[in-house]
């Protein structure tokens, strides 16, 4: 079957496939290792709403020390911390350091404060 009417077979279930341009390369984070794919072709099917992503290319794998990849910092927002002030009758220096360590997790924090 040529890859037009597998394309247009697959409109008419309601899936869209459109390839990505210009991909270098895609990284796939795991605690102990990475697969790095190189020369990386990737293509983004959407069927109804649901997006998946296919991917091919020239794999290798690296591995991670503890601690070499870093977690994106949580934003903490001032209604967050005022929220667990609240809650918990503690200042907003403990409130915000309670929220960072729980990642944001607003129940999380409470729950640490108040187990204190």
């Amino acid at each position: 079957m040529s890859p037009r009417k597998m394309k247009g077979m697959l409109k008419n279930m309601g899936i869209d496939i459109e390839e990505l341009e210009d991909v270098i390369e895609v990284v796939i984070r795991m605690p102990e290792k990475e697969i790095i794919i190189e020369n990386a072709s990737v293509a983004v099917m959407d069927a109804h709403g649901v997006r998946s992503y296919q991917i091919s290319g020239d794999a290798r794998e690296r591995a991670v020390s503890a601690g070499a990849i870093e977690e994106p910092a949580v934003e903490i927002p001032d209604s967050d911390v005022e929220l667990v002030m609240a809650q918990t009758g503690v200042g907003s220096d403990a409130a915000r350091e309670a929220l960072k360590s729980s990642k944001g997790d607003l129940a999380a924090a409470i729950m640490k404060l108040d187990a204190k």
